[in-house]
């Protein structure tokens, strides 16, 4: 008797593979891996094209493009200097000119240079501040986006963003699967 009834006190104290984490463990998980997706989100090759200022940065050395363009009205570049007057849409790797579908900036408001994994997290959440866009639409365009792929074939000798699109794709819908937790501030890939 005494042992059934222990059997069934450590039974029902473990935890059910089915059952959810802890909402706790469940934020924690939220938490680690938007920092893990941050390695992307703060790599030179994501923040180069989410400046703060008017001009995109290239290189791994975020120094300002060369030839001196600015960001324009539509983010797409001014008359005379459009994004789409020397990037198409792919690489030309003779002309080591980077390229893909719909070349332009993010808008300010969606700047990622010097902003924290926190400010960034909090950022893409906000409709007013990430284009209008659902959690699940932030899902698609990582794991999706064609401008986003570029990231990891950017041609001629540039280093690619760290791991791949569909990885980033799978830890962001798994940050919001998860209640999309935003990591304290302070807190580094």
């Amino acid at each position: 008797m005494r042992r059934g009834l222990l059997l069934l006190l450590v039974a029902c104290a473990s935890p059910r593979p089915e059952q959810p984490p802890p909402a706790q463990d469940r934020a924690e998980r939220s938490r680690a891996l938007f920092l893990q997706a941050s390695r992307v989100f703060l790599h030179p090759r994501c923040v180069n094209c989410h400046p703060d200022g008017d001009s995109p940065h290239q290189g791994m050395e975020a120094r300002l493009h060369d030839p001196p363009v600015l960001r324009g009205v539509a983010d797409e570049g001014v008359v005379g200097m459009r994004c789409d007057s020397c990037h198409q849409e792919h690489n030309l790797e003779l002309a080591r000119v980077p390229g893909a579908p719909h070349w332009h900036l993010a808008p300010r408001f969606m700047a990622w240079e010097g902003k924290s994994p926190r400010q960034i997290c909090e950022q893409m959440k906000d409709p007013q501040r990430n284009g209008s866009r659902t959690l699940s639409q932030i899902v698609e365009h990582n794991a999706h986006d064609k401008l986003v792929a570029w990231g990891w074939s950017p041609g001629h000798g540039r280093e690619p963003a760290p791991g791949t699109q569909e990885e980033l794709g799978k830890l962001v819908a798994a940050w919001v699967e998860s209640g999309a937790e935003c990591p304290a501030e302070g807190a580094r890939p």
